[in-house]
């Protein structure tokens, strides 16, 4: 006689646990076809950089990736995030900014500026012709930046829940590649807000991934022991631990005070005047190979950072970013 089972005979929640993870697990011959076909078939997918040529050998921005950048107060995270989104533009890639920290006018006139690649409060534009001419300029930078560039409207503190709303609806509805979320502080409920801010992370990376989104996240860090010469390292980030250990990619952008401070005191006879002015210091990278350096010169009137002291400044619309010859 066959035995009859029946649902009270059954712990279902036991065996759907036990199910559910037993079936992740599997030998690795599985996956050795894909891997021979890889080699044998190198990705030919389009690269998408930094705007710097000199750092494409190095890194490059993996759709589905979270990167983050951290700095000290004042080292230039917000400008340099600004500069890498007017390239990815440059590579035909679709950004949104989401910054609590600035209004959408002044991330605007800080990236018209670095496309126009001139400082608009120089004498030559204070007259009504010179205005028009500027004007000029940044109507040129708006009709460039149309359907590449979006920008978040809130200032302040920001619900979570609402941010990963909106990244969301712009990877799907707005095919936009790269979200820029300036700050991650201004994403939390305080610096001591651990938990909080690890679970953030952990969906923001959860979001690239699903949608093949690249999320770029800035984050500042603690008041180093040494002083503002002192270069951090990825733990001297605010907040928790647990942050560089979730993002993908990990930069520091620092800049060199030493060397500005130096030449404010000594002028011309300052031994510092041929250093970089900032660094950019990847301190992970967890699908590339390396953790490299790049020096990096700063253009006060473009407010530009090149890659080396006496590069031509960027001309966006192309990439490389470099003058048509058309």
């Amino acid at each position: 006689m066959s035995s009859m089972i029946t649902i009270d005979d059954i712990d279902f929640n036991v065996y759907l646990h036990e199910t559910d993870n037993s079936t992740k697990v599997k030998t690795a011959q599985i996956w050795m076809d894909d891997l021979i076909h890889d080699l044998r078939n190198p990705d030919k997918t389009r690269k998408i950089f930094m705007p710097w040529e000199k750092t494409t050998n190095d890194f490059c921005f993996r759709p589905g990736e979270v990167t983050l950048w951290a700095g000290q107060n004042g080292h230039g995270k917000s400008l340099v995030t600004s500069q890498i989104a007017m390239s990815l533009m440059g590579q035909d890639q679709k950004v949104c900014i989401a910054s609590f920290e600035m209004k959408p006018t002044t991330t605007l006139s800080r990236m018209a500026r670095m496309y126009a690649g001139t400082n608009p409060f120089s004498e030559e534009y204070q007259s009504s012709e010179g205005i028009e001419a500027l004007a000029s300029l940044y109507a040129e930078f708006g009709e460039w930046s149309d359907n590449k560039l979006w920008l978040y409207d809130q200032q302040g503190t920001v619900n979570q829940d609402q941010i990963i709303s909106v990244a969301r609806y712009c990877a799907k509805k707005l095919g936009v590649t790269h979200f820029f979320i300036d700050s991650l502080m201004k994403c939390s409920k305080g610096e001591d807000d651990y938990n909080g801010q690890k679970n953030f992370v952990d969906e923001l990376t959860a979001l690239a991934r699903d949608n093949q989104v690249h999320i770029h996240l800035i984050h500042h860090m603690k008041k180093p022991t040494g002083g503002e010469y002192q270069v951090c390292g990825k733990y001297d980030a605010k907040g928790s631990g647990a942050i560089s250990d979730l993002v993908d990619n990990f930069f520091v952008v620092h800049r060199n005070k030493e060397k500005s401070d130096d030449i404010e005191n000594k002028g011309m006879a300052s031994m510092k005047k041929g250093e970089a002015d900032a660094f950019l210091i990847c301190r992970k990278q967890r699908n590339g190979e390396g953790e490299p350096k790049f020096l990096l010169w700063f253009d006060r009137d473009s407010q530009q950072f090149k890659g080396g002291e006496h590069d031509s400044l960027h001309f966006y619309p192309n990439y490389p970013h470099k003058p048509s010859i058309f």
